[in-house]
């Protein structure tokens, strides 16, 4: 006699496998900053709705001069508009501050990330607090951004000593309370991503990168050689010293000291004598040794100082 057994349909089945990334998107609130964007808004809005039932959808308009507010309303979203254009971390920073969700997912608003890889990275805020939408190097549009990001992603990666295989990318889920810690850190520019990744980091949370595929953006990037490029230079060195610094100045002091004292050696043993330049280069190794550690003790103390 065999036992009896419960069976579920395929449709039962289904809806229980859903439940659990249902209920996250259900808690989720999504938030679009945009900027002259009217090409793609629209289109983004309608399949954002159609993916999942989200709790809000936020498209925060950063001063456009096109219809981006229009074609947002019209198809669904709910639009907060700037008077006048502040930047994308700024956009990102209202949006924040307004949603009422327990998590937050961020997607840029120019159609290059597919709405149907939201529900991925939302699946796994019940494990991590901050999920990152990781591209590939095929996604990125240009040689030079490629390049620029391989940069940003080595320099991330040993100041964490965590292999990071996307610094930038804006499409990402996390906890709306995780990032609210970090609020005053973001900038308005466009390395809200980049400060983000590495407050979580530093700060010991739960972070996955999760692989996805970016198609071309609608439209010109908002991102320019020139003004950007020396912006990112800035992000790269706020980042060194906010988030890590001693990784940055002991290898300079350690140079700067082998140098100096392999000089004075070299003079003591053919000349009988120390030069200034040798003494010169320790006493600098030793100064910057010294901003290191200050430079240290006062990032320790921002984090821990954090609030709870």
């Amino acid at each position: 006699m065999t036992s009896p057994s419960v069976k579920l349909n395929s449709q039962s089945a289904h809806q229980l496998l859903d439940y659990p990334i249902t209920r996250l998107a259900n808690s989720t609130s999504v938030i679009v900053p945009a900027f002259n964007e009217g090409i793609a808004i629209g289109a983004l809005v309608s399949e954002l709705r159609a993916v999942a039932d989200w709790r809000e959808i936020l498209v925060v308009d950063d001063g456009s001069q096109d219809d981006t507010a229009e074609r947002a309303r019209t198809a669904g979203g709910q639009v907060v508009r700037h008077p006048y254009n502040k930047g994308n971390g700024a956009a990102v920073k209202t949006g924040i501050r307004l949603s009422t969700g327990m998590f937050v997912l961020i997607i840029d608003a120019d159609g290059q990330h597919q709405p149907a890889d939201a529900l991925r990275l939302v699946a796994h805020l019940d494990t991590y607090d901050l999920v990152v939408g990781a591209r590939s190097s095929q996604s990125q549009a240009t040689m030079f951004r490629r390049a620029g990001n391989a940069v940003l992603n080595w320099t991330a990666s040993y100041l964490t000593e965590r292999s990071i295989p996307d610094l930038t990318s804006g499409f990402r889920a996390a906890r709306r309370s995780c990032l609210i810690e970090f609020l005053h850190l973001l900038p308005n520019g466009f390395s809200t991503p980049t400060t983000t990744t590495l407050a979580f980091l530093k700060a010991g949370y739960n972070v996955r990168f999760e692989p996805i595929d970016a198609a071309r953006r609608h439209g010109e990037s908002k991102i320019r050689l020139g003004t950007d490029g020396v912006g990112f230079l800035l992000i790269l060195l706020k980042v060194i010293t906010i988030f890590s610094p001693l990784r940055i100045f002991l290898p300079i002091s350690a140079a700067a000291f082998g140098v100096g004292a392999a000089y004075a050696a070299w003079t003591i043993l053919t000349q009988s004598h120390v030069t200034n330049s040798s003494v010169l280069l320790i006493v600098l190794s030793v100064i910057i040794l010294l901003v290191g550690l200050v430079s240290e003790q006062i990032s320790s103390l921002r984090f821990e100082g954090r609030r709870e």
